[in-house]
């Protein structure tokens, strides 16, 4: 019966500190989870002539830190416009031809992506 308790004790520390890490930033299940988010994340149109679409479904546009940067990584200075609550509109109609990156930042979240198109 002793004995019974003792398995029981230490059952309930071995879950209780397995469910913690879970929940900890450097754990796998925090990797999938920003891997998810990092999947949904649209960009379109691709390839684009005016304007192109950010559109994130579990990110606030309003929380979202936003960069253009040329293939080359020197930061371009563009409009953008938060369009709804998950997604912002930046024009590049007036940049050359070319490959773009955009980089997204939530610090909130600790959330950082960045994505490539198309401007033709």
């Amino acid at each position: 019966m002793h004995v019974l308790r003792i398995f029981t004790v230490l059952l309930l520390i071995v879950s209780s500190v397995s469910a913690t890490s879970a929940q900890e930033p450097g754990s796998p299940s925090a990797h999938v989870e920003r891997a998810d988010l990092s999947k949904s994340v649209q960009i379109f149109p691709n390839p684009t002539v005016e304007y192109v679409h950010v559109r994130i479904e579990h990110i606030k546009a309003a929380d979202l830190k936003l960069t253009l940067h040329n293939i080359i990584g020197n930061e371009m200075s563009v409009e953008s416009e938060i369009v709804d609550e998950h997604e912002v509109r930046i024009r590049v109609k007036d940049l050359d031809a070319g490959y773009y990156l955009i980089a997204l930042r939530d610090d909130k979240i600790h959330f950082r992506g960045t994505y490539k198109f198309l401007k033709k």
